[in-house]
């Protein structure tokens, strides 16, 4: 098997890569990576796990056209931060190339090389409007939704599905994923290749790059230990904002079966999350980092940010009926592993923060 990764020296595609070369130690595992993002530089140490690594942009037709023909893509590359084109990281025409018109290069490679393609998707391209209005209350040290009174369809006490409302506002990065998805369904409808989609939840771990777009978790820890100064922005300014979390072996995990799978009578799409269990408030975060590395002040900002919403769980139900897939890595373990992390390297941040 031949396996090309898109942004494989990124924390994702870094993760991926080793762990689909140790479970098929005979699989070519290569990839592409435009080294743009501080950290990345870091990665090319895959070459001594057996993986190989080009330095190109997927934005750029004829980097792609260089490679060897694969039988499957795993597209990783992408800007993550649902406020790209409205910081000052990045403009809207570099979101819209880096997530959209790099899909559209690999899926017109999939389609010369024959090759299966998937996309690794986001739980932020479900609707704005629908999820901000979900009547909360505060338990104990979070938001909980008040699940007796919704009544909105793809919406459970298990947290957010699939069928969920994807109607616009979804922020422009999340538009820029749906966009790809829907794209990705139609080339492989169109040209015979297979197509999986897996719509993420927050992804964490140790060697996360350390900004909080690209990973509050990691970047809550790493920044607790190192005395930078946090805050807890919007929703009254309080920390009870909830997102969950999973390990991204858990993901390689899925990829694999993804990959050996030859049918087409599955549903292509679907989510993949750490679910309620695995699910934290920013708040309950900082009680974990006080445990851990002792007590220290956040800042409160109830200043709103735009595409904020209070409370981000998703429904990896399908996932689990359809592929047998489970979470193996609990919420204490993943955090465990980046603390180590974040006290092995304690400039990290200045590392990795551009």
């Amino acid at each position: 098997m031949k396996v090309l990764i898109t942004g494989i020296c990124g924390f994702v595609g870094s993760a991926l890569a080793r762990r689909i070369k140790a479970a098929k130690p005979a699989a070519d595992v290569f990839g592409i990576d435009n080294l743009m993002r501080l950290g990345s530089e870091s990665n090319r140490r895959l070459a001594r796990d057996g993986v190989r690594i080009f330095h190109g942009d997927i934005r750029c037709a004829s980097d792609v056209d260089a490679l060897a023909a694969a039988d499957w893509v795993i597209d990783a590359a992408a800007n993550p931060s649902v406020l790209a084109g409205f910081d000052s990281r990045s403009s809207t025409r570099q979101l819209i190339e880096h997530n959209l018109f790099g899909t559209v290069n690999m899926l017109e490679y999939c389609r010369r090389h024959c090759a299966g393609f998937i996309l690794l998707s986001t739980s932020r391209v479900y609707a704005i409007g629908p999820l901000s209005r979900l009547p909360m209350k505060e338990v104990g040290r979070r938001f909980a939704p008040r699940f007796p009174e919704i009544c909105v369809s793809g919406f459970s006490d298990a947290g957010i599905a699939e069928d969920f409302s994807t109607d616009a506002p979804v922020s422009l990065y999340g538009s820029t994923k749906l966009a790809s998805e829907t794209l990705a369904l139609e080339y492989g409808a169109a040209f015979g290749f297979p197509v999986w989609i897996n719509r993420c939840g927050v992804l964490a771990g140790a060697s996360q790059f350390g900004t909080a777009e690209q990973g509050i978790f990691s970047f809550w820890l790493h920044a607790w230990r190192t005395r930078r100064p946090l805050r807890y922005i919007g929703f009254g300014g309080k920390g009870l904002q909830v997102r969950d979390v999973f390990h991204p072996d858990d993901l390689a995990d899925i990829a694999l079966k993804q990959m050996e799978y030859s049918g087409s009578d599955r549903p292509l799409i679907c989510n993949l999350a750490g679910g309620i269990t695995n699910s934290m408030s920013l708040l309950e975060l900082s009680d974990w980092c006080a445990n851990r590395f002792g007590p220290r002040e956040v800042i409160s900002d109830g200043k709103e940010r735009p595409f904020d919403i209070p409370w981000v769980v998703l429904d990896s139900s399908r996932a689990t009926e359809v592929w047998g897939w489970g979470r193996n890595r609990p919420l204490d373990s993943i955090l465990t592993e980046i603390a180590w992390h974040a006290e092995e390297n304690p400039d990290w941040l200045e590392l990795t923060n551009a």
